[in-house]
């Protein structure tokens, strides 16, 4: 009779331990369930954040002066800015002038710049000061770099009734470099640099101290040199990008054949 019961009571005894190890087994599963699930949002999350980081820049997020940047979300920078591009579009100018001054001009000034430790985008002021123009100023401005008499002389310029040095490409950049670079060690900002190029050190550091501001694009200043800067970087991207302002290809390419 004992002999009878052995076996079923057997098989009910192994049933049970099978019961018990798979409830056990069961929350592991659901454990390791939970997980990758929360793994998998993670990925997704973070292939989310990998799209919304290559969003293209805007233009004004491209923009800057001797990696000086323009401030972003400011509308009235940002209108002015636009602006000024707009009329130097080759619809507006009509002449592929800058570019063959540019490709004249730029492998002189170039390595000048770099020998005085001079910002390479420095060399778009020359285009603004005379790249569109030749001649004296009515002030008395000459050359590629627009020296005053009295100024070309203190950095080294002969200019006198025989000789005038503003004109010569080499050396007038040299007394360029000497120029601007002293007077970054007082400004500490190349912007401001190239703001002072047009109005005068001097008269910059008064405006400065007077509107307690030392952010070009802040400031307050006469129209002339309220919008240098401005023309400096338009002058920057059309000869960086010709053909998104207008000029035909082509035509660039043979400014810069000299043809």
């Amino acid at each position: 009779m004992l002999k009878k019961h052995i076996v079923p009571l057997s098989v009910v005894a192994t049933l049970l331990i099978v019961a018990k190890v798979f409830a056990y087994q069961m929350p592991l599963a659901q454990k390791s369930l939970l997980k990758e699930e929360k793994f998998n949002t993670t990925i997704t999350k973070t292939d989310t954040i990998k799209v919304e980081e290559v969003k293209p820049q805007s233009l004004m997020s491209q923009l800057n002066f001797a990696d000086e940047t323009l401030p972003l979300g400011n509308k009235r920078v940002e209108s002015k800015m636009k602006k000024i591009l707009a009329a130097h579009t080759f619809e507006s100018t009509h002449t592929n002038r800058l570019h063959k001054k540019a490709a004249e001009w730029f492998p002189v000034i170039e390595p000048i710049l770099a020998a005085h430790g001079i910002p390479n985008d420095f060399k778009y002021l020359a285009l603004v000061e005379s790249g569109m123009k030749s001649g004296v100023s009515p002030k008395g401005a000459a050359g590629i770099w627009q020296f005053m008499p009295g100024t070309a002389r203190s950095y080294g310029l002969k200019v006198n009734g025989n000789l005038d040095e503003r004109y010569n490409l080499r050396k007038s950049t040299i007394a360029a470099c000497k120029y601007i670079k002293e007077m970054y060690r007082g400004l500490k900002s190349w912007t401001l640099v190239a703001a002072a190029y047009n109005v005068g050190d001097g008269r910059l550091r008064k405006q400065i101290r007077n509107q307690n501001q030392d952010n070009y694009y802040k400031m307050k200043l006469n129209r002339e040199t309220g919008g240098y800067v401005y023309k400096v970087i338009s002058m920057k991207q059309i000869l960086e990008h010709p053909v998104r302002y207008g000029y035909e290809k082509e035509r660039v390419l043979l400014a810069y054949n000299g043809e």
